[in-house]
């Protein structure tokens, strides 16, 4: 059973960039898109282990800073020639306070 466990307020990641939160053994990358979505995703490229924190965000896309790998923020996926994927955290928002859901 997965429970949701409150991480921070809205207002603290900001637009088109993200924090990031540590969770028990978990190094979360928290981002926020220009259209106020919020994506919890594991900070660590698979690839070249670069913080995706530090990576640019675009639509809902982060690039790695390491090696420029797209990757989609909704499910994790590489685009492109790298196909591991990162693992994403389903998110929600009541009280502008950000959740997330950990199995």
């Amino acid at each position: 059973m997965s429970n949701w466990y409150k991480i921070t307020e809205v207002d603290n990641i900001p637009e088109m960039g993200a924090r990031v939160i540590e969770f028990g053994k978990l190094e979360l990358a928290i981002f926020k898109t220009k259209d106020g979505e919020i994506f919890a995703i594991n900070n660590i490229c698979p690839h070249k282990q670069g913080k995706l924190n530090d990576g640019l965000v675009h639509e809902h896309i982060v690039t790695c800073p390491l090696h420029n790998t797209d990757i989609n923020l909704e499910n994790g996926s590489a685009i492109g020639e790298d196909y591991e994927c990162s693992k994403t955290y389903e998110t929600k928002i009541e009280n502008q306070q950000i959740y997330i859901q950990i199995p």
